[in-house]
């Protein structure tokens, strides 16, 4: 099994959001990614990162969320531009796992026509309620013909232990994370935004743009012992961490 970490789009937010006592009007960069999970009975694909439409108009395509987190990537730094770098057209995904539903983190699920997507019950819901606009959710990033085949609790995606989600709530209702075991480079947990920073797992202090204080904090605690014990645990948005990585044609295996 090989898993490459895919470009998914890069933003630009207030540091205030992420690092307390931060001035106002200091901004930070952070990375938008995705995985790609070559496993023996599919291509999988955690989270599908912004839309290549976000930066090209991202007020038509996000309204006022493009104000608190704005696009500063090209439409081909996007996870279906870099599949194609992999030889890989949105047909041969066969899988797509959505930690959750902002759109950053599921801008490209329209393109993944063939695939099943997995998404917890309870974030699906949360997308699904009246007024979920104003807590980030836009139907025409999340929403796809095929719907979602859901889950409540922890879920073995083959059943062989590869590749296992983690429902972590905390920063929305079904925030998943997953943990991934590879043959040579160990267990990785693709935390996505229950650790958007290292500096998150390294304080225990969850940022402000979160939905429940408390059940990010224990998600927190949760991740940094999962560290503890060996895995490498995977931010959804430190730049400092993703340039370290292999990316693209590059694997961990």
């Amino acid at each position: 099994m090989k898993m490459h970490f895919l470009e998914g789009g890069r933003l630009r937010m207030r540091r205030s959001i992420y690092y307390p006592g931060a001035a106002k009007e200091e901004m930070i960069e952070l990375p938008v990614h995705a995985a790609l999970i070559r496993h023996a009975q599919g291509n999988v694909l955690f989270d599908s990162g912004c839309n290549p439409q976000a930066a090209v108009d991202p007020q038509a395509r996000w309204g006022g969320i493009a104000k608190v987190m704005t696009p500063i990537f090209t439409p081909e730094r996007t996870v279906v531009g870099q599949l194609e770098t992999l030889g890989l057209k949105p047909d041969d995904i066969d899988v797509v796992i959505c930690s959750h539903l902002h759109p950053d983190h599921c801008g490209c699920n329209e393109y993944f026509g063939r695939a099943t997507f997995l998404c917890h019950e309870a974030e699906v819901a949360s997308a699904k309620a009246e007024g979920s606009e104003n807590q980030g959710y836009l139907k025409h990033e999340w929403d796809q013909p095929q719907g979602f085949q859901t889950f409540g609790g922890e879920y073995d995606v083959f059943g062989d232990g590869r590749i296992v989600l983690l429902p972590m709530p905390g920063h929305t209702p079904g925030m998943t994370a997953a943990r991934i075991s590879l043959e040579h480079d160990g267990t990785f947990i693709l935390a996505s935004d229950a650790a958007p920073l290292q500096i998150n797992l390294d304080t225990g202090m969850a940022p402000k743009n979160t939905w429940n204080m408390d059940l990010a904090s224990a998600a927190l605690v949760r991740l940094k012992d999962l560290r503890d014990k060996g895995a490498t645990v995977i931010s959804g948005h430190d730049d400092t961490q993703w340039q370290a990585l292999r990316k693209g044609l590059e694997f961990y295996e």
